[in-house]
């Protein structure tokens, strides 16, 4: 039975991750805080799902070093998926956001260079280390902006340009990552992913967007778009995302200490007006959305290239965008009485 430690497993990727393996008969650790709303149910429904298969340790990234370190001499697998994940929060207080992103990750790092098993590790990037991109031509059509000249999107060779102190931080935790393999020879793989969304995701103005968009339309919460709305991203759905970590921890071989855009991909790209449209088509009626200004760092358009991933390690998403936000529709309907307790 492989043993798998999930730090930031109470979160919305997390939880689904540890479903997946779950399925598969692994044993999970999940070590989280639990500091974010919402993500207490997480923990209580995985364990009550799989009470023999997953343990809970609380604790913190940036202060728990010795449970890090205990830790690592049990598991074969670590996915780093702890993090602060909002732009906006971390231009509030990037100071908190700094010794979140980059200090936990030191100390995971740390605690695996120092152990006697040395795990491998997979850590969740983002694609905002690529800044906002302003260099890149894009063209703006009705319901959304295009690239110009990228019809695949943005791949991993592109320049980094670290926009926001999330940028900032994520960005130095993703080289970190990619390092310490080549200095130490750890196990490491980095997925610079684009907008994920699925089950048991408590989505906010913040971070989110997609799901906020489905919560906030079924409990009857204003809607504001930042910008135009004609903003693309490449939407990924859950399910798509874990079978993404898997096959990248099968080929370990050919994946340890490379970096992958991990999205939607070109074919999977959504503004916000569209997903607008597809919910007004879901639920039959008029969604009232009020307009503010633009985000700092907001990147008008990203779209992963995942050609990258689809050669080393043959994964390429399965799920449209309309079939994912029809599965989160019905999850989010089943689930209303989640969302009252933490709005």
């Amino acid at each position: 039975m492989q043993s798998i430690l999930v730090i930031g497993g109470a979160g919305f990727i997390g939880s689904n991750l540890i479903d997946y393996y779950c399925k598969k008969s692994s044993k999970i650790i999940i070590f989280d805080n639990v500091s974010r709303e919402g993500v207490k149910n997480n923990v209580f429904w995985l364990q009550k799902k799989y009470p023999v298969q997953v343990s809970f340790v609380k604790g913190d990234i940036r202060t728990d070093t010795a449970k890090l370190s205990e830790l690592m001499e049990k598991v074969d697998v670590v996915f780093h998926l702890a993090g602060q994940v909002a732009v906006t929060s971390s231009v509030k207080t990037p100071l908190e956001d700094c010794h979140i992103n980059v200090i936990g990750t030191l100390n995971i790092l740390e605690a695996i260079r120092n152990s006697q098993k040395k795990p491998m590790l997979l850590f969740s990037s983002s694609n905002k280390v690529y800044g906002e991109l302003m260099h890149i031509p894009i063209n703006e059509i009705e319901n959304r902006y295009v690239y110009e000249k990228l019809p695949f999107g943005i791949s991993e060779s592109h320049n980094l340009d670290f926009h926001s102190p999330y940028g900032c931080s994520k960005g130095a935790a993703d080289q970190y990552v990619r390092d310490y393999s080549r200095i130490y020879g750890l196990r490491t793989v980095v997925f610079r992913q684009s907008c994920i969304y699925g089950y048991r995701q408590f989505g906010s103005e913040n971070q989110g967007w997609l799901a906020w968009f489905i919560i906030a339309t079924l409990t009857g919460k204003p809607l504001t778009i930042y910008g135009n709305g004609k903003q693309i991203r490449d939407v990924l759905f859950i399910d798509d995302l874990c079978e993404a970590y898997d096959t990248a921890v099968q080929n370990i071989d050919k994946t340890s200490g490379k970096i992958y855009n991990v999205g939607g991909g070109s074919d999977n790209a959504l503004s916000i007006l569209e997903l607008v449209n597809i919910l007004e088509e879901i639920f039959q009626k008029k969604i009232e959305i009020s307009f503010g200004a633009w985000r700092p760092g907001d990147q008008k358009v990203f779209i992963s290239d995942i050609r990258k991933a689809k050669s080393d390690f043959g994964w390429m998403p399965k799920i449209s965008p309309k079939e994912g936000i029809k599965k989160l529709v019905c999850w989010v309907k089943e689930n209303k009485d989640l969302f009252n307790k933490v709005l």
